[in-house]
């Protein structure tokens, strides 16, 4: 009976091992969904007062789509596919979960949509067009009515000037969907002017070279009556080890162009060149640079004829393209004209927002799986360790009950060695009187009884004892063959300790998959 109750218990414990377990894993996942999905609010400190007096921007920069380009993986594979849904996603969950919140007026994307633009065919680029869509909800019209979006050609949406004299097509292709590179617009009192960055440095008798600074000659000929925001998709012009600010996470960049060998044009360049950056500041004359690219934030402050102006570098909004903290900017445009169009505190404010870390949710994941596997594993020895204890505490209380730890002996029973006599007084009354009676000693030979000083063995007792050292006997000889059997009944039990647990593992993965896919796809579906 006492066995039967020991496994029933048991049993119930893996029974309340499964609830926990089932009830910890779906808890603390459900946490990490929602902290993943809503963590970026808290990073969010812009000013929300007045506005009414200020057009909200919101500035993104090089959300750069995975293809079959970026992680040199074949196309279609299951591993470029798992790695293009889970950098969409997060990009979408960000977008939708802190960028929109705000309820922004403007939307500017600052280039580099695509990773393997120039490289990819019509029907793989019509791909990855349809995901960028989905991913900002730009299929959705009726979310954008009231909405402006903007965008800007990266390097690795339509390459440098050194591919556009051999593959004009993608440079039509980018500007079929999106538009010209070169334009400009208002944002309530403040002018935007975004350029086409990645043709800037090309030979001056190309047409994209040409067109390009054509557009900033005819801006700085036009009376500037609004402060003006430069848009470019690659930074100006800054000196080597020049430092970014505290926002910066990864180790700075120093410029560096690549040319090609038979007509010097452009193949790579972090920056553009000093010259460039030097013209176009005393051309546009800026209050405020945006810039991309770089991938990680930095703000550098340049000098030209008109005066000091900063530049914000806009870190990417994706988590797979360098930098673990993705980030984007909330910029706020006055609605009120200025009498001095140089102050930028009055025209424009800017705010550069963090997103979470998506490597420290994934090894949180990987942390509540591996407690999981152990609880499952440790937790029927637990138990039995537990059940020990609980015997031990109640062995305790029954000795401390009989008083064994009292420090007190049994007294001798002073009865077997004295006699007891009647006597009468003289009133009548009877009285009992000890007297010790003196046992002789007997040969310890004798088969009646075996005493050892003062105690007496009785043949019970001593055939008793020679029971006892039989059954000692025995056990000792079973001893010789217990370590055979330990060490099978070992595999036995570490092989049933596996089973339990990947049933019971099964049972909690065939709760929490369905959930996790039912939460994950619930914000991959169009909103």
């Amino acid at each position: 009976m006492p066995d039967m109750d020991r496994h029933s218990s048991l049993r119930r414990d893996v029974r309340i091992l499964d609830s926990f377990s089932l009830v910890l894993f779906l808890a603390i996942s459900i946490l990490f969904l929602y902290c993943e999905k809503y963590n970026a609010l808290s990073y969010l400190q812009v000013q929300k007062d007045g506005a009414g007096d200020y057009v909200k921007v919101a500035v993104l920069a090089d959300p750069q789509l995975m293809d079959r380009t970026s992680l040199r993986l074949p196309p279609k594979s299951l591993a470029l596919e798992i790695a293009q849904f889970y950098t969409d996603l997060f990009m979408r969950r960000a977008f939708f979960a802190s960028i929109l919140p705000f309820k922004p007026d403007i939307i500017l994307f600052l280039g580099d949509q695509f990773d393997g633009g120039p490289y990819l065919s019509d029907e793989e680029w019509q791909e990855s067009l349809s995901r960028f869509q989905h991913i900002f909800g730009l299929k959705n019209q009726r979310r954008y009515k009231d909405i402006q979006v903007y965008y800007m050609p990266g390097n690795h949406d339509i390459g440098y000037s050194s591919l556009h004299a051999h593959k004009p097509e993608v440079v039509r292709r980018y500007e079929n969907e999106f538009r010209m590179g070169n334009y400009r617009f208002t944002g309530g009192k403040v002018e935007f002017i975004a350029i086409d960055a990645v043709t800037i440095d090309g030979n001056q008798d190309g047409n994209l070279t040409s067109a390009a600074w054509d557009f900033i000659k005819n801006v700085s000929v036009d009376v500037q009556s609004l402060p003006r925001v430069l848009l470019t998709h690659i930074p100006l012009y800054r000196r080597d080890w020049a430092p970014c600010g505290p926002h910066r996470r990864s180790p700075v960049i120093n410029q560096r162009i690549l040319r090609a060998a038979h007509d010097q044009e452009i193949r790579y360049q972090n920056y553009i060149t000093e010259e460039s950056s030097i013209r176009i500041l005393d051309l546009i004359k800026p209050v405020l640079i945006l810039s991309g690219h770089d991938h990680d934030q930095c703000t550098v402050t340049h000098k030209s004829n008109s005066g000091t102006v900063k530049e914000h570098t806009v870190g990417t909004l994706s988590w797979q393209q360098g930098n673990l903290y993705p980030s984007f900017m909330l910029l706020s445009a006055t609605n009120s004209a200025l009498s001095n169009t140089s102050n930028l505190e009055e025209a424009v404010s800017t705010h550069l927002c963090s997103l979470p870390m998506q490597t420290h949710i994934y090894i949180g994941y990987l942390l509540l799986f591996i407690l999981t596997l152990l609880s499952l594993l440790a937790w029927s020895t637990c138990m039995r360790f537990w059940h020990h204890c609980i015997d031990l505490v109640g062995y305790s209380k029954q000795l401390i009950s009989c008083n064994i730890f009292q420090g007190g002996t049994k007294d001798k029973n002073e009865d077997e060695t004295c006699e007891y006599e009647m006597i009468w007084d003289a009133e009548g009354s009877m009285h009992l009187v000890k007297k010790h009676v003196n046992t002789p000693m007997k040969n310890p030979s004798d088969n009646g009884t075996v005493e050892r000083g003062n105690a007496m063995m009785r043949p019970t007792a001593k055939k008793i004892i020679s029971q006892e050292m039989e059954v000692r006997m025995n056990v000792d000889e079973s001893m010789t063959k217990l370590p055979i059997r330990t060490s099978k009944s070992k595999i036995k039990l570490i092989i049933h300790r596996l089973v339990q647990a990947f049933g019971m593992l099964i049972v909690i993965a065939a709760v929490n998959i369905p959930l996790y896919m039912m939460l994950l796809f619930k914000d991959w579906i169009e909103q």
